[in-house]
């Protein structure tokens, strides 16, 4: 559990509130990320995350109401010499301005280095979204470069910077528990 915030992994039973949540959601997201924002999208979304390989899809939970703030994905892990996953994230508008969401990446980066064993987490980040890029900074991660066309966004390739934080650069996450609750 986190301070004020405590992630848990998504699941099936999470559909109504995270959609309704995605619709109050639609223009803060924007061109930003693609959030599933009907039932099939859900069920597909969740489906991809049934297989362990494929990461993590975590709910940033609010403890006080057990609301859901946002959410985060640790993708693209690899092991060995890697030992890396890539981060993505969106915060749901009710609970944006608030830091919830720092609290919960930090949280979530947290598991990525001790429960999940990695030693490296990235963020792809378009240049124009500085609430984003302020929270990554926030949570110490480094900017390292630039990627024209990275990502495909609802049919856009779209540029990214990408950032990164390491293991040993921890100490501006917050100090709780990064455990995943049931």
């Amino acid at each position: 559990m986190g301070c004020r915030v405590m992630l848990r992994r998504m699941r099936a039973a999470d559909e109504d509130e995270f959609l309704q949540l995605a619709e109050q959601s639609a223009e803060l997201h924007a061109d930003w990320v693609r959030t599933p924002t009907d039932a099939l999208m859900f069920r597909e979304y969740l489906g991809h995350f049934s297989d362990p390989t494929a990461g993590e899809a975590l709910l940033i939970k609010r403890v006080d109401t057990g609301a859901i703030a946002g959410h985060a994905t640790l993708t693209g892990i690899v092991r060995g010499p890697y030992d890396r996953a890539v981060l993505g994230f969106a915060a749901f508008a009710p609970s944006t301005g608030r830091g919830f969401m720092t609290e919960g990446i930090g949280l979530t980066v947290l598991y990525a280095f001790g429960p999940l064993g990695l030693h490296r987490v990235e963020a792809d980040i378009q240049p124009g979204n500085e609430p984003s890029r302020r929270l990554v900074q926030r949570l110490g991660f480094r900017r390292e470069g630039f990627s024209p066309e990275f990502i495909n966004i609802g049919g856009v390739w779209r540029d990214h910077e990408r950032w990164a934080i390491t293991a040993g650069m921890t100490t501006s996450l917050p100090p709780c528990d990064p455990n995943i609750l049931p």
